[in-house]
């Protein structure tokens, strides 16, 4: 694996995620519009599909947060993982800053400097799975701070309902983030496992268990709806994800993210990449 290819693949994914949303996500907000009966829902909605159209028929970015460089690693267990790997994602970072352009967005987190490029102690933020395969994928997924401020974990006990906990939280917070949200959920685990996992579920949507569906519908029956204000669409998806806990323990999360669920990916490997 060249470094010049996956300092481009990076480059590539950061530019797609920030100005097209996948396809999947788009139908997920035009049938929500199909289903509102709020003119003021629909119209919100509305907006929202040609902020999209707009964004990626002129190659402009969908929001003026174009949110915090985190990636999502699933790199194949027949490579070597190359000496080089958070050297160049950092190095495609600062060049897509530059060139999509990104607004500049990591800052200290006690003396407010701006480094100026989008890189720095911590970021990008690098989340790395293992797989099958002889090549590295790699998933930009932007993430704004209005749906990243209304995430939570809580440390609960374990006779409570976190399902309902979720429900009545999310539909506090989603006014806020953006809405209509995707909600990824972390149960069990640890202190800081159930984030990660909560994470980890907004790269896995939409949800379809029962389960999901059921949190899905739940939050809509008492959510705020799109922008907070009012309609039947405050969540498009729930996903959740679980870990074996403690006995005395329910770590519970939630990782929100707004309408605007960015992501793109490409794999690189030996012959070049390629954007999926």
């Amino acid at each position: 694996m060249r470094q010049e290819d996956l300092i481009e693949a990076t480059v590539a994914v950061l530019k797609r995620s920030e100005t097209t949303l996948p396809p999947w996500v788009k139908e997920m907000i035009k049938e929500a519009s199909e289903k509102e009966t709020s003119p003021i829902a629909r119209s919100t909605l509305a907006a929202i599909l040609e902020n999209v159209e707009i964004a990626s028929s002129e190659g402009v970015p969908l929001c003026q947060d174009t949110g915090l460089p985190v990636f999502y690693l699933e790199v194949g267990r027949d490579i070597r993982v190359p000496s080089f790997l958070e050297k160049a994602v950092a190095e495609g970072v600062r060049r897509a800053t530059k060139t999509v352009p990104l607004r500049p967005n990591a800052v200290d987190p006690l003396t407010r400097k701006n480094t100026g490029d989008n890189t720095g102690q911590g970021m990008p933020d690098l989340i790395v799975d293992f797989a099958p395969g002889d090549c590295l994928r790699i998933t930009a997924f932007p993430k704004g701070a209005g749906s990243e401020n209304a995430s939570f974990l809580s440390m609960q006990n374990p006779a409570d309902d976190p399902l309902e906990f979720v429900a009545s939280e999310v539909a506090k917070r989603a006014g806020r983030a953006c809405a209509p949200v995707f909600v990824g959920v972390g149960l069990g685990g640890t202190f800081d496992l159930a984030p990660r996992l909560a994470k980890r579920a907004l790269f896995h949507m939409p949800g379809t268990s029962d389960l999901e569906l059921a949190l899905l519908s739940r939050i809509n029956e008492i959510g705020p709806g799109p922008m907070g204000l009012g309609g039947r669409t405050t969540a498009l998806a729930v996903k959740i994800e679980t870990a074996l806990c403690h006995t005395a323990s329910l770590p519970v999360a939630v990782n929100l993210q707004c309408w605007a669920n960015r992501s793109a990916t490409a794999k690189v490997g030996d012959e070049g990449w390629s954007i999926d």
